[in-house]
C-alpha cells in the first residue's frame, strides 16, 4: 500500500470503542502490547446515545451510558492504550502485517481486532432522532424498567420484536405491538405467546409516520396501510425490534461474513476470523445477545486470544 507517509508500527491494532473494543484495548495494553484503537469521531458505540445503564455489573445504582464509555476509555488509556479519534479509510487485511489508513497515514500490525459493532435499523420518520434515548429504545433488556406501569408500542413482527414486547409486560401496563403486515414473521411458539398475553395489542397493517412528544415520547401518529386510515396513539415510549445491520460494509473482502453481513469465527474458537491474525468482537458478530456486558466479555476473550497468537509466532 502507497503513501507518502512513514508507515506507524503497531503491534494490535483495534478497530471501533464501544464495549468490546475499549475492553479489548484494556486487555492488550495491559499485556504490554503497543495498541492503536481507531475509535471514530463518534467514539463509545451505542452506549453513547443511552441514559440510564442498570444492567452493567458493578453499579448498583446504575450508569449513565457516556459515563460508563467514558470510564471505559480513560482507563484503556491508563494502560498504556493510543487512542486515534478518527475513521478508518482503508482497511488490508490480505497480508501477515494487516495495515489501516486513517487521513492518508497507514499504520501497520500483525494482529487486527475488529470491534465495530452492529446499528439497529431505523424507521427513518420525524421524530426519531428528535426522541432517541427519550422515550425512543432499541433495547428492552436495557430500558424495560423505566416504563414501569407505563404504555409502551413495539415496533416489527419478528422474534426480537416478539420477545421484547413480552419482556416489557413485566414492566408496563400495556403493550402495543405494531406491524406493517396482517401475520407476524415471528415463530409460532412466540406468536402464541403475544396472542395470548393480555397486555399485549397487535395493530395489523399499521405503518409508524410520526413520533411526537415534548421532552419524552407522547405520542405516535399511525398510518394503516389496509384500510388508509390515520389516528395517533398514546405511547410514553417506543421500542424499536426491526433488527439490526452490522457495521462490516468498509471492512476488506478477504474476511468471511454469514448471510446477514455479520463476521463469521472460525469453529471451535470465540474470536479468530478465517484470516490468520485477525480476530473479531461485540456485536459485528454476535447478533444474538447484542448487550454490553457480552460485548465487553468478547473483547476480553478477543484481546487474549490475540495476545496468545503473538506469542506463538515470537
Amino acid at each position: 500500500m502507497k503513501n507518502n507517509k512513514a508507515m506507524v508500527k503497531k503491534d494490535v491494532i483495534i478497530i471501533g470503542s464501544g464495549p468490546a473494543g475499549l475492553t479489548a484495548a484494556i486487555y492488550s495494553a495491559r499485556a504490554r502490547l503497543d495498541t492503536l484503537v481507531i475509535a471514530g469521531q463518534e467514539y463509545g458505540g451505542q452506549l453513547m446515545n443511552t441514559t440510564l445503564v442498570e444492567n452493567f455489573p458493578g453499579f448498583p445504582e446504575g450508569v449513565m451510558g457516556p459515563e460508563l464509555m467514558m470510564n471505559m476509555l480513560k482507563q484503556a488509556e491508563n494502560q498504556g492504550a493510543e487512542f486515534l479519534y478518527k475513521y478508518s479509510e482503508k482497511v488490508d487485511l490480505s497480508s501477515p502485517v494487516k495495515s489501516v489508513v486513517v487521513e492518508g497515514e497507514t499504520y501497520e500490525a500483525p494482529v487486527v481486532i475488529i470491534a465495530v459493532g452492529s446499528s439497529p435499523r431505523r424507521l427513518g420518520v420525524p421524530g426519531e432522532d428528535t426522541f432517541y434515548g427519550k422515550g425512543v429504545s432499541t433495547c428492552a433488556t436495557c430500558d424495560a424498567a423505566f416504563y414501569r406501569e407505563k404504555v409502551v408500542a413495539v415496533i416489527g413482527g419478528g422474534d426480537s420484536a416478539a420477545e421484547e414486547a413480552t419482556f416489557l409486560t413485566k414492566f408496563a401496563k400495556k403493550v402495543y405491538l405494531i406491524h406493517r403486515r396482517d401475520e407476524l414473521r415471528a415463530s409460532k411458539a412466540m406468536q402464541e405467546r403475544v396472542l395470548s398475553n393480555e397486555k399485549i395489542e397487535v395493530l395489523w397493517n399499521t405503518e409508524v409516520r410520526e413520533i411526537v412528544g415534548d421532552q419524552t415520547v407522547k405520542k405516535l401518529n399511525l398510518y394503516n396501510n389496509a384500510d388508509k386510515s390515520e389516528k395517533k396513539l398514546d405511547v410514553d415510549g417506543m421500542f424499536l425490534a426491526i433488527g439490526h445491520d452490522p457495521n462490516s460494509g468498509s471492512l476488506s473482502a478477504d474476511i468471511q461474513l454469514d448471510e446477514r453481513g455479520f463476521i463469521s469465527v472460525k469453529e471451535g474458537t470465540k474470536t479468530e476470523t478465517n484470516i490468520e491474525g485477525v480476530f473479531v468482537c461485540g456485536d459485528v458478530h454476535d447478533s444474538k445477545y447484542e448487550q454490553a456486558i457480552t460485548a465487553a466479555g468478547m473483547g476480553c476473550m478477543a484481546a487474549m486470544d490475540a495476545e496468545k497468537w503473538l506469542s506463538s509466532r515470537k
